[in-house]
């Protein structure tokens, strides 16, 4: 059948179902009845082949059987499908949904932009309303109070026309579109900044609400309220858990339990529990963005009261940056606000799917069940087989990994959502959490844990086998592919929310080991060309030199003495040097003259008359 025929079909058939539905007073979406479709040609119990068009027949039988599995209020199957449809149709990812909302929100603002920077005001007038205009524009984009409230346009009014004075609409109606849309957006964040200091300065924030304050509270009472439901539920599965695992010790018990339909209901419990802890995940990562943007914005209006402390005016360049710096900051507030609350209601509309618990177990009968019954919780199990762990010497073909010999050994993406492969496939689907201390099986890239040594080995002996049963339960109980995220088995059954994961996330395990390394120092012969000469004028010598050469004569003479005659050499001592040392060191020296003039300077007689006097010691008394 082509492909466009085929879809028309289906297209058919998921509006007949829906109309049937609709007519029992049971309102179902398309993709709710798209998986059912699907999970019901899956499910080999049914009959279809689908390798074969489907003819009349076969879709009269579909069509019935996808109805009767709607309509069926008492099924925790068709809850754990319900929910899993609108999990998969209202979550999304952190960065995904914030992209979305702001790309919402500039949608929203679309028609007010256009008439800001398609005006042509030129009248006294029209400039007061296109300066009117840009105050709402600046109130709607920030989220600062509504547009309505007088207080607050004034308030806003006032901060624009301390950037952005009335007079000088004419130079910005000369600006392109762009460079409108642009100033626009910094003026927003500029008014933003001013309003937000003001109101940490007590002078203004009509309109702003105390959004720190706001998520300080929220986030813990979110918290509080996700973790109750979380030890409820964990509760729940824990004893159903136990009851399973009876059952599996006694087949005989298996008769008396199938009108409880306890697997089914343990499947709801643990896809609520994975839900409830991808929506508390996000949410920590919401507390611990709040917790560093509150730090943050203390430190930026600190700077700024710094900065215009008891001055009269201050340079744009120094507070605009901060302005913006703060505006920035409170749309992330914003944010996280919107995210926080969409958070918050996923979980609120998540609950009505474990309906079916209360009606097919009420405390009397899971007393009777728990009769001589011991229940585990998942941390329990985990440490009873803490230290019996794997012997990778006794598999040659297979690689185990542990935690001391891999690097991101917590970052490994688990096969079943981390349950016991083993246990799955060998009790017809019960869930026991695996234990990684035990060893993670890697097989054709893929990574497995165990509840317990014996299960490893057993799983290791026939992956395939295993691997194939667990493939096979999951066409019986469609919820199990999105349950154990099987979805590279079943690829036309992969949530939308996941498709753009499929193959990402998918870490390689680093494992770790002590080695040493050698490296010869020259690994190669050395192919140094002693002969090149790169200067051209010592090239030139030597080309004269070999061509002065043609033209001589070697000429050699050998004697009958020195022929056939080794060479012959002396070797000789070489003098050292020596030197001598006397016992004392003497010198000598000769007397200093000492030689005086009496009488040069006069006397009684007009005439003077030197006397010369020597009065140098003799040599002998020296």
């Amino acid at each position: 059948m082509p492909p466009t025929q085929a879809e028309s079909v289906i297209k058919n058939i998921i509006r007949e179902i829906r109309q049937e539905c609709a007519a029992h007073g049971e309102i179902v979406s398309e993709t709710l009845v798209a998986f059912m479709v699907k999970a019901v040609v899956l499910d080999p119990s049914n009959g279809f082949n689908t390798d074969r068009t489907l003819i009349k027949s076969d879709v009269q039988k579909l069509v019935k059987l996808c109805v009767a599995r709607l309509l069926d209020s008492k099924n925790p199957s068709l809850d754990t499908i319900k929910m899993q449809v609108y999990f998969d149709m209202n979550y999304t990812r952190r960065e995904e949904f914030l992209e979305e909302h702001h790309r919402v929100v500039e949608s929203r603002l679309g028609s007010v932009t256009r008439e800001i920077t398609d005006s042509r005001a030129c009248i006294r007038e029209e400039l007061e309303s296109l300066y009117r205009k840009i105050v709402s524009y600046l109130l709607l984009r920030s989220g600062l109070g509504s547009p309505t409230d007088i207080k607050v346009v004034r308030e806003a009014t006032a901060a624009l026309q301390s950037v952005f004075p009335q007079a000088e609409l004419g130079t910005f109606l000369t600006l392109s579109e762009k460079d409108k849309e642009r100033q626009l957006k910094e003026l927003t964040m500029i008014v933003t900044g001013i309003r937000l200091f003001n109101r940490d300065c007590g002078k203004g924030g009509e309109g702003i609400d105390d959004l720190p304050a706001i998520l300080q509270e929220a986030i813990p009472a979110t918290t509080q309220h996700i973790d109750s439901q979380l030890q409820v539920v964990q509760d729940q599965a824990y004893r159903y858990t136990a009851i399973l695992e009876k059952v599996v010790k006694n087949p005989l018990l298996s008769q008396e339990l199938q009108p409880y339909m306890l697997k089914e209901a343990l499947y709801n419990l643990r896809q609520y529990e994975i839900f409830l802890q991808i929506i508390l995940s996000d949410i920590i990562t919401c507390a611990q963005e709040v917790e560093m943007m509150i730090k943050q914005l203390g430190a930026q209006l600190e700077q700024l009261k710094m900065t215009v402390k008891s001055k009269t005016a201050v340079p744009t360049s120094q507070v605009f940056p901060i302005f913006i710096a703060l505006s920035n900051l409170w749309t992330s507030f914003q944010d996280e606000t919107v995210l926080i609350s969409v958070l918050s209601n996923l979980t609120t509309h998540l609950e009505p799917f474990l309906g079916a618990h209360e009606l097919f177990f009420p405390e009397k009968v899971m007393q009777d069940l728990l009769d001589r019954v011991a229940v585990k919780t998942d941390v329990c199990r985990i440490k009873e087989h803490m230290e019996d762990r794997v012997n990778p010497a006794d598999f040659r073909n297979l690689e185990w990994l542990f935690p001391e010999t891999t690097a991101n050994f917590d970052k490994l993406l688990i096969q079943y959502r981390g349950f016991c492969g083993y246990t799955i496939a060998a009790t017809d689907g019960l869930l026991l959490p695996g234990n990684p201390a035990i060893g993670i099986l890697k097989y054709k890239e893929k990574y497995y844990t165990f509840n317990t040594r014996d299960a490893a080995y057993s799983f290791a002996e026939n992956p395939e086998n295993y691997i194939d049963s667990i493939t096979e339960k999951a066409k019986k109980n469609a919820e199990l592919i999105q349950l154990l995220e099987l979805h590279q088995q079943f690829e036309t059954l992969i949530p939308y929310s996941q498709m753009k994961e499929v193959g990402k996330h998918y870490i390689k395990p680093i494992t770790m080991c002590e080695s040493s390394t050698q490296t010869d120092t020259h690994l190669l012969p050395p192919t140094i060309v002693r002969s090149y000469e790169w200067n051209e004028w010592e090239l030139r010598r030597k080309a004269i030199k070999l061509a002065n050469l043609r033209q001589k004569v070697t000429h050699s003479v050998q004697t009958n003495l020195s022929h056939m005659r080794r060479e012959n050499c002396s070797q000789v001592y070489p003098s050292k040097t020596a030197s001598t040392q006397s016992l004392r060191e003497g010198s000598s020296q000769v007397p200093r003259p000492q030689i005086y003039i009496a009488g040069l300077r006069g006397g009684q007689t007009k005439t003077t008359y030197g006397v010369k006097v020597n009065l140098t010691r003799g040599v002998d008394e020296t």
